[in-house]
């Protein structure tokens, strides 16, 4: 056979594919709207000062990138994604009671 009408007939097979799967999808019924999800308090109660200062330094957008304390949040982040054993949260309300002083 001729590699042009084999081209063509792929070409021709593969729009047939594409129109019935359009198809299908289109009969399909609309999936109904989800709900919002639901907001989850925090069970100890207290606040993650780490977390606060990464979502300041996510909304200063690119001059964080500069910032010294955002760059001391996101050491700080690292070091706490790759598993030291230290206590996080009191060593960043350290940093920044001794940076207050």
């Amino acid at each position: 056979m001729d590699t042009k009408l084999l081209a063509r007939i792929g070409a021709v097979i593969f729009i047939a594919i594409a129109i019935t799967m359009t198809a299908i999808e289109m009969s399909r019924a609309p999936e109904p709207a989800r709900e919002a999800p639901a907001v989850v308090a925090d069970p100890s109660g207290t606040i993650d000062p780490l977390l606060i200062e990464l979502r300041r330094c996510q909304s200063v957008g690119a001059s964080g990138a500069s910032d010294p304390d955002c760059l001391r949040a996101w050491a700080e982040n690292r070091r706490r994604f790759l598993g030291d054993s230290a206590r996080p949260a009191a060593r960043i309300a350290e940093d920044a009671s001794a940076q207050e002083n």
